[in-house]
């Protein structure tokens, strides 16, 4: 349960040591783009390393959604100690995942007050999406958005490598 908490507090504080370092650079809110994309890499990296370990045991998968299937259930147990609430997709390459009490944004509020700062939060989050699917020969897009705190969409968009 320690270990939880200390990530939760490592995600908080790179994020917020990101955000501060371009402000200290003197960069506007139209460079504030970089901050995202920095979180999202380190997240891609990550992601790739995790992957590499949780599948090295693991049969192949059969397709894609087989992939989507093994993220939503062992993958993110492995990072989130829980599986994502819904996974639904179109069959044409597009996923949606739902979190419903994302571990990430728990901590901010469960009111509104913050809720245009939760996508900084969840930059990280789709950076390790990407780089677990990247590992597994997938390319994406990966998007998040909250319209209700401490709920969270993942919108994946698959191409394969």
């Amino acid at each position: 349960m320690a270990d939880d908490s200390l990530f939760e507090f490592l995600h908080m504080e790179i994020v917020s040591h990101v955000y501060k370092e371009q402000e200290s650079r003197g960069e506007n809110d139209k460079e504030r783009g970089t901050c995202v994309s920095i979180l999202e890499c380190m997240g891609f990296r990550v992601g790739q390393g995790l992957i590499e370990r949780i599948t090295k045991d693991s049969p192949s998968f059969k397709d894609e959604l087989d992939v989507m299937k093994f993220l939503c259930k062992d993958f993110w147990t492995n990072i989130f100690k829980k599986q994502i609430d819904n996974l639904r997709t179109n069959h044409q390459g597009t996923y949606v995942l739902q979190d419903n009490r994302f571990a990430l944004i728990t901590q901010l509020s469960s009111g509104k007050q913050y809720l245009e700062e939760a996508p900084k939060y969840l930059a990280f989050s789709c950076g390790l999406l990407r780089g677990a699917l990247s590992n597994l020969g997938l390319e994406s897009v990966v998007t998040a958005e909250v319209s209700v705190m401490p709920a969270c969409k993942y919108s994946v968009c698959v191409s394969v490598l």
